[in-house]
């Protein structure tokens, strides 16, 4: 024992770190994977330059890691190793040497104990922007070709992980504009871009999903001041469940004395203001600013190390935190009915819910409705390909475009949803997760891949007319064989949606001209108040009622 302390004071650094990955690489092979990682899981299955909802670099360390471990710890192994990897590097860019202050913030974080664990796009995100600060600092000491090019590797790999790594380029570079009269900058740009443009090519030829989505689709239909107050309130968990309040002062109060620490109080503030004013147009997921939380160790860390009265608050709240951490940790660990059945969260009875669907099925490929997190669980916990078909009052993801549905067709499948129980002929599924129903489709058919993408973002109905619009279907082949085929049972409607609700469902007509356009008419008059709406094109399936969400969310403005 003697001899074990005496190795924790001449090493304290290696113990905090080996002790760090050893307890989140338990953490990682105990606890149920989350709806999101189950999803990135099934992106491994299917290597490629880009998807709907990241750029590919959590799915090639999912895949690398699943290759070593075939169970929760592989999916989770190589975001643990980044996790411990982010903390080493902040510890060697500390502007204040204090290793036992630097211990005692990182430890206050619940955020990157118990997130670290988790693989989710956030966690190489954060790696890598350590990184890119890192070698940012080297070349600032050196800017030279060499330097020019590593930081241009670190900004695409950033990308790569997650696109809020621009933020951080984009408030560096506001915080040293000179860079741009530099050439090693300028290389470090053109190197970084040139790295990233396979996965903007992958975006192109698909119609740019992922700005869409973000940009348009997800904003919520009015401001609410609920969205500016949830978020500024999971910031300040976020940072550290008793002391958030306490580091971002602190890395607030920090005066930077050189261009490093400028870029680093430009990228927090910059990255908390970005998302705050995004409050504006829609809800702001706390975790959107992990990398924000990199200066914010380093510069709390400068100002508190010469603020005695202030640091005290760390030590005295650190006990608690580490109980809280604790009393979390054992509960993801661990399945107690009494709790997990209260909660109902995404940890826990996984195995025993995908069991259970999987014994009603009596051996049928399984489909789900509206959802890219059950399929993608029930996948993983039963081994079986399991396909999500999304209708249009929900939204795409990548089950729109993986070739999942091609194996789906003509087969017999059995329906999982809560709306197959408005079925004739639908089967109960009680499982650990509550009662949901399932309907037995003979012959499945589903056409979720066609993408319809209209050459206008904006439809007009104009005294109860609906305005032709041109647009492009991919594959053209198979929107031939269709929508032009007589006799074909296969149609598409517009479903026309005020918020959330759906107000008319248009069956239009399609024709195509020689020079290969498509044209959408519908020859009707049509009875809708004037105002603004969102319009959807989706594709009839066997499933009675559901159509194939096939397009990205339009508006529509009916006028008189």
């Amino acid at each position: 024992m003697a001899s074990i302390l005496r190795s924790i004071r001449q090493y304290p650094s290696a113990w905090f770190y080996c002790c760090w990955f050893l307890v989140n690489l338990v953490q990682a092979a105990g606890t149920e994977l989350l709806h999101d990682e189950a999803y990135y899981w099934v992106y491994s299955n299917y290597p490629d330059w880009g998807y709907f909802d990241h750029p590919p670099m959590i799915a090639i360390l999912i895949k690398a890691g699943y290759a070593i471990f075939h169970s929760e710890l592989g999916v989770r192994l190589f975001v643990t190793i980044m996790n411990t990897g982010t903390i080493y590097l902040v510890h060697k860019m500390l502007l204040r040497e204090n290793d036992r202050l630097f211990y005692a913030i990182v430890l206050s974080m619940g955020v990157l104990q118990i997130g670290g664990i988790l693989a989710v796009p956030d966690i190489p995100l954060a790696f890598f922007t350590a990184l890119f600060f890192w070698q940012y600092k080297r070349f600032l000491i050196k800017a030279d070709m060499l330097q020019g090019i590593l930081l241009g590797i670190v900004m695409a790999l950033m990308l790569y992980s997650k696109y809020h790594g621009i933020l951080i380029i984009f408030f560096t570079l506001i915080s040293n504009r000179k860079l741009v009269f530099q050439w090693p900058a300028w290389l470090a740009a053109i190197v970084g871009m040139a790295l990233f443009s396979p996965h903007l090519w992958w975006q192109y030829t698909h119609d740019f999903p992922s700005v869409q989505y973000h940009l348009k689709e997800r904003n919520a239909p009015g401001y609410r001041l609920g969205f500016s107050l949830e978020y500024i309130g999971g910031q300040i968990l976020l940072a550290g469940p008793l002391i958030g309040w306490l580091l971002l002062y602190a890395a607030g109060k920090f005066r930077t004395p050189d261009l490093f620490s400028r870029a680093l109080k430009w990228s927090m503030a910059g990255f908390l203001g970005f998302f705050l004013l995004s409050t504006l147009k829609g809800r702001v997921e706390a975790n959107w600013t992990v990398p924000a939380l990199i200066p914010m160790i380093i510069l709390s860390h400068a100002w508190l190390t010469d603020s005695v009265n202030y640091t005290r608050w760390i030590y005295r709240l650190l006990p608690v935190t580490l109980l809280i951490i604790l009393v979390v940790r054992i509960y993801m660990l661990t399945d107690i009915p009494q709790l997990t059945s209260r909660f109902h969260d995404e940890m826990h009875n996984n195995r025993s819910w995908a069991a259970a669907i999987k014994a009603r099925s009596n051996g049928l490929p399984v489909v789900f409705m509206n959802s890219y997190q059950r399929p993608s669980k029930y996948w993983f916990y039963t081994g079986d390909t399991c396909f999500g078909l999304n209708n249009t009052g929900y939204r795409r993801n990548n089950y729109n475009f993986w070739p999942i549905e091609k194996e789906f067709q003509g087969k017999e499948v059995i329906v999982v949803d809560n709306l197959m129980a408005n079925l004739p002929g639908y089967i109960s599924i009680p499982t650990s997760r509550g009662l949901t129903a399932g309907w037995i489709s003979k012959n499945f058919e589903s056409h979720a891949a066609l993408r319809f993408q209209p050459e206008r973002s904006s439809l007009v109905i104009n005294k109860g007319s609906l305005t032709p619009f041109p647009l492009t279907i991919f594959p053209d082949s198979l929107g031939i064989s269709l929508l032009l085929q007589a006799g074909s049972p296969v149609y598409a409607v517009i479903d026309v949606f005020s918020g959330d609700s759906l107000i008319t469902r248009i069956k239009p007509q399609f024709s195509k001209s020689e020079d290969k356009a498509w044209l959408c008419a519908y020859p009707n008059n049509l009875t809708i108040a004037p105002g603004e709406y969102r319009a959807k094109l989706g594709v009839s399936s066997s499933v009675p009622g559901q159509y194939s969400l096939n397009s990205a969310s339009l508006s529509l403005r009916v006028i008189q």
